[in-house]
């Protein structure tokens, strides 16, 4: 991100950016060992035309991490999952129509704007779920309240609620 936006200065020429992480068990933190609106909050100076997460898990497990960036985020949504985790031989078992099915869900409820899959996913998983979703409007960006979001591995909002004890 740092090296995108110093190249945008120095160019003068400025692109849309799309930034995806990845879940990467269970615990719904992402690589860099964040929550989903950590993630979030320490990288919306950016102003990416999307955001969202990859990989990882399949669709199901990924779901709940998709509606939370949708909760916060001012911009569109982008979502592209595994087929399913990878069994005891590398392999995936989550079938294009098992895929999709799961994909038209989060399009159903309004939760994407662009999506696709990571591994696993072959062209009749592509081809499935774009049928899965064509039928559904896209996203419309939320409308977060404008408080003073910030981020280490957790989130740490400042908003009217907050309280803060003076230690000194």
């Amino acid at each position: 991100i740092y090296a995108a936006l110093e190249l945008f200065e120095t160019s003068g020429i400025e692109v849309p950016i799309v930034i995806s992480g990845t879940i990467t068990d269970a615990s719904g933190r992402i690589l860099s060992g964040q929550t989903a609106e950590a993630f979030w909050n320490s990288i919306r100076h950016a102003r990416p035309l999307a955001v969202g997460f990859n990989c990882a898990l399949g669709g199901r497990q990924l779901r709940p991490y998709i509606e939370e960036l949708g909760r916060l985020t001012d911009t569109h949504i982008c979502a592209y999952p595994n087929a399913g985790l990878p069994n005891a031989f590398g392999e995936y078992d989550e079938s294009p129509a098992m895929m999709a099915a799961s994909l038209r869900g989060f399009a159903e409820s309004g939760l994407l704007n662009i999506v696709g899959g990571c591994c696993g996913t072959t062209p009749e998983h592509i081809r499935a779920i774009r049928e899965a979703v064509a039928p559904f409007a896209p996203r419309t960006p939320a409308r977060p309240e404008p408080y003073t979001r910030l981020a280490g591995l957790e989130p740490f909002v400042i908003g009217p609620t907050t309280n803060f004890v003076n230690v000194g």
